[in-house]
């Protein structure tokens, strides 16, 4: 792994996802085989393989500091093309910097990470008025978790944390996207522990290679997407939850 550290020239940028993201870093350690976030390379002139890389954004805090002050207020999506809390951020805590600054101007924040660092910073995101922390979890076992994120919390750990969070009365959700095979099975296992689910097929081509060497094919197709759309629309129902199918 590559690890350098950064002077970024903005912080706050505007997002379709959201007014605003913040990506602490550049790169991302976790190596999902599927992550979209590899069409950065075409602007940071990264030669390494996605997954080998990552540039710390150090002063990320110092220009989030002067960019608050002169934007308006809207929602900060932490996250975007990297996960705001990948083991780095233990070191360097950028993201908790970024969150303490969110905290006292009182911006709305969206946080969107897999993994469980983030119950560190519960201290900080239980002051934020309109605060909401999302876990992507892409399938229900964890040997398919292996095979797409092999640098990832489990899916147990994952789980784990978001019922911790919402028992924390943080607004919590889960993002079944990309839906993996074995996803069906996850409804039953967060009802009780999100405020709602988004759910979205594998748009990526970055793992057909993947889906090939595992034989998995079946579920790349459109009529296995189809079968469990309805599937999971229907075991999200059962469990009452709030949900949105983004295909």
């Amino acid at each position: 792994m590559i690890i350098k550290e950064v002077y970024a020239r903005t912080i706050l940028s505007k997002s379709k996802v959201f007014d605003y993201t913040i990506n602490p870093y550049i790169g991302c350690e976790h190596s999902c085989v599927y992550c979209y976030a590899r069409f950065m390379k075409r602007f940071t002139g990264h030669k390494e393989r996605w997954g080998e890389f990552v540039d710390v954004k150090i002063n990320a805090a110092y220009l989030l500091q002067n960019e608050i002050n002169r934007k308006k207020v809207g929602r900060v999506w932490i996250s975007g093309v990297c996960d705001p809390y990948q083991l780095l951020e233990k070191k360097y805590e950028i993201t908790r910097r970024c969150l303490e600054i969110l905290s006292k101007h009182n911006w709305p924040v969206t946080v969107q990470t897999k993994s469980p660092l983030v119950l560190r910073d519960v201290d900080l995101l239980r002051k934020i008025k309109d605060v909401e922390v999302g876990f992507t979890i892409t399938t229900a076992d964890d040997d398919v978790r292996k095979i797409f994120e092999p640098n990832v919390s489990s899916i147990e750990e994952r789980i784990e944390t978001l019922e911790k969070l919402h028992s924390l009365g943080i607004r919590t959700f889960a993002m079944i996207a990309p839906m993996l095979p074995k996803a069906d099975d996850l409804p039953a296992k967060i009802a009780g522990k999100v405020d709602y689910v988004l759910v979205d097929k594998m748009n990526y081509h970055n793992a057909d290679w993947v889906y090939r060497k595992h034989k998995l094919e079946y579920a790349r197709t459109e009529d296995y997407f189809t079968q469990k759309k309805i599937e999971i629309g229907n075991a999200l129902e059962k469990e009452n939850m709030q949900y949105r199918l983004l295909f």
